[in-house]
């Protein structure tokens, strides 16, 4: 599974266009040319933002502030909930006046609040809301015949990697850009180191390790009059079924650098964790803790561990040991460190943001009509985030073609206000969690 590396020294656009080539999948020949032909004629790039919260006004900051394609403008956002709709007009207006131009027709508000921005005149919509909506959206988002950028994770669950996967061989079929938020992909240290181990650097590759250990992540109280489901989206990140665990929603960063070097995804993974500090009322029902070892259909094994715990030791990097030598990567900064047997250390210094760059290679692969498609890949490292927290939940060995199997879903029936998720807090107010060797995980 070849990334789309960048050479040395290549601009992001020269990069991301020779990249192009091999991230697609779909022929430029095959390309549908009117899609990329903006407002009947001119080269504008209308979007619309649904997810409004901080990831997604960043996205949506990132996408107006790009360096490659000035003709860009806002037209329709979604959410839902109406404060959070309210506060990111405002930040969004204040940075970008000129580029923003959402009346309130374009305003959609409740949890099909995403079917009013694809029936708006948007070409290019952006998925920022919990990973849990991301499937039933990108399927909806592809039929509409919209460019696509959706953040990570793409899915919470096997059937919907599954789901993203049907969807993305229609969005190819179509000739649609898609892009996934992983901005490490499009972090220039990252970029071109990784290419360099691929062509020799620490020579064979023996393992990967990464980390994504933090003091925990924000939890958001019940606000009077809430019902269960509203409190649950108001608090999406505690609640597997719509965030996957900190393993799927943060950690697959790590997790997809490691997919990324070793050039493939894991066959199995064995791993341990649970719930130490936050079995207390009102959190939610997600680990704080996982520790993995995945290993790839050629011996090689990663070494994977992430945590949401205070004062204990942190680290958001990943590490690549080879037969002469190892590279470390700090995943905040993008700064590389390369150890080579007998040499002295090169440090790089990180390049420009991720965020930003993925943005500006988007749009420059909008703007020169080139085939652009990132699921592929990205759906892999999120089943290989999924296949770790299966092991996990079960302390069981798990492996790939059983993990993409699983029919387990933890989506309600129904999606409505009032509906009933299927997790619910004890007597105590406490929800229950994941017991390795007794929960069934897949």
């Amino acid at each position: 599974m070849k990334s789309p590396s960048a050479t040395p020294n290549e601009s992001p656009r020269r990069s991301f266009l020779k990249a192009s080539a091999i991230t697609g999948g779909a022929l430029l020949a095959d390309l549908d040319i009117a899609r990329f032909a903006h407002a009947a004629g001119s080269d504008e790039v209308k979007i619309a933002l649904v997810g409004c919260g901080g990831r997604g006004t960043g996205a949506a900051a990132n996408s107006l502030g790009n360096t490659t394609h000035g003709n860009i403008r806002l037209i329709a956002r979604a959410d839902a909930f109406r404060d959070r709709l309210d506060s990111s007009c405002k930040t969004l207006e204040t940075q970008f006046k000129q580029k923003v131009d959402v009346s309130e027709a374009g305003k959609f508000v409740g949890l099909d609040a995403y079917k009013g921005v694809l029936e708006s005149e948007a070409d290019t919509v952006l998925l920022v809301t919990p990973p849990g909506f991301r499937p039933m959206m990108f399927e909806a988002a592809v039929k509409a015949g919209k460019n696509v950028f959706m953040e990570k994770p793409v899915a919470v669950d096997a059937p919907g990697y599954r789901r993203v996967l049907a969807a993305n061989a229609e969005a190819k079929r179509k000739g649609l850009v898609v892009a996934v938020g992983h901005h490490l992909r499009h972090a220039t240290n990252h970029r071109n180191v990784i290419r360099l181990i691929h062509d020799g650097l620490i020579g064979e590759l023996q393992y990967t390790r990464s980390y994504f250990n933090t003091s925990g992540i924000w939890n958001r109280a019940r606000k009077d009059g809430m019902t269960e489901m509203q409190y649950q989206i108001h608090n999406w990140y505690h609640f597997i079924w719509l965030s996957g665990d900190h393993i799927v929603e943060q950690h697959v960063h790590g997790i997809d650098v490691c997919n990324w070097i070793a050039q493939g995804h894991p066959v199995e993974a064995v791993g341990m964790g649970g719930r130490q500090v936050r079995a207390e009322r009102g959190v939610g029902e997600i680990f704080d803790h996982h520790a993995v070892q995945y290993t790839y259909a050629n011996g090689v094994r990663s070494f994977s561990e992430c945590r949401q715990i205070p004062k204990c030791w942190p680290s958001f990097s990943h590490h690549a040991h080879g037969s002469k030598g190892y590279v470390s990567f700090e995943g905040g900064n993008d700064n590389v460190t390369i150890f080579l047997k007998g040499k002295e250390p090169q440090r790089l210094k990180g390049g420009p943001d991720g965020h930003q760059t993925e943005w500006d290679d988007l749009l420059a692969g909008l703007r020169a009509r080139q085939p652009y498609n990132e699921v592929d890949w990205a759906a892999d490292s999120t089943m290989s985030a999924l296949l770790g927290r299966m092991a996990t939940y079960s302390g069981r060995l798990v492996t790939w073609d059983d993990a993409v199997k699983s029919e387990l879903t933890y989506a309600p029936g129904q999606l409505a206000w009032d509906a009933e998720p299927k997790s619910r807090p004890g007597p105590d107010g406490i929800y229950p969690c994941a017991i390795p060797g007794v929960t069934k995980a897949f």
